[in-house]
């Protein structure tokens, strides 16, 4: 297990239990009090490592990422957000649809989906963790007008059609799963639910809802078909 994964592990086990000795009992069976007939030993046994149904979480990495949650959450309760796209009379629908979504994204799972054309007169496509790019941009200049927004090559996918140049690259919010032979799967990383960006997935796969745009100029050129995914809670 890398740091990383090991980070969401112990932030799921933190989510999960309002304190470490419920995280303890969790992993104490009917078996195990049986047999020593102390709780409190069990709960030791189980801290150490040599009792449990699970993994084994240290008392100090449980309380320092649960103060760090509950700070982080804190935050983001208090924090007025002010939207980059507030106030903005757009005309353009691609960044009205942008805009639209903006504050779900903030702290949202969306990735959307563009194919447009670059500076070059290329054309590219990708798959964007959104809330990632909120985050690490200034969209201003994308919500005002002055740049277009584009997929790149840090995204989580990323195609340019004219030179057949095809990356991929895990975000902090998704995982890419590249080996799916049905076509690219993202796992968001905080609950692992897996979005299925395939047009046509099972008819059992209720994880995403999907809304679409396509538009175009006054000279009928294909300028971007936009898709927007979001898990389901």
């Amino acid at each position: 297990m890398d740091q990383e994964e090991g980070l969401t592990s112990v932030d799921n086990i933190v989510t999960q239990f309002n304190t470490y000795e419920d995280f303890l009992d969790s992993q104490i069976t009917t078996v195990d009090l049986y047999y020593l007939e102390d709780e409190s030993l069990a709960r030791q046994l189980v801290e150490l490592g040599y009792r449990g149904t699970g993994e084994v979480v240290k008392r100090e990495d449980f309380e320092a990422r649960k103060a760090a949650i509950e700070i982080a959450s804190l935050a983001e309760r208090t924090q007025k957000k002010t939207l980059t796209s507030a106030g903005k009379d757009l005309q353009d629908n691609f960044l009205k649809a942008l805009a639209l979504r903006e504050e779900d994204n903030r702290s949202g799972k969306s990735v959307i989906f563009i194919r447009d054309k670059n500076v070059h007169g290329q054309e590219v496509s990708g798959y964007i963790d959104y809330a990632h790019r909120l985050k690490t941009e200034d969209f201003e200049v994308y919500f005002s007008g002055k740049k277009r927004f584009l997929p790149r090559s840090t995204d989580l996918s990323f195609y340019n059609w004219d030179s057949q140049i095809a990356v991929w690259n895990s975000s902090p919010n998704y995982q890419v799963i590249s080996d799916n032979p049905e076509g690219l799967l993202f796992k968001y990383k905080r609950d692992r639910k897996i979005l299925n960006v395939d047009p046509k997935p099972p008819e059992d796969y209720q994880n995403v809802q999907r809304s679409g745009h396509l538009v175009t100029e006054v000279n009928f050129e294909l300028v971007f078909n936009f898709t927007s995914f979001h898990l389901v809670n």
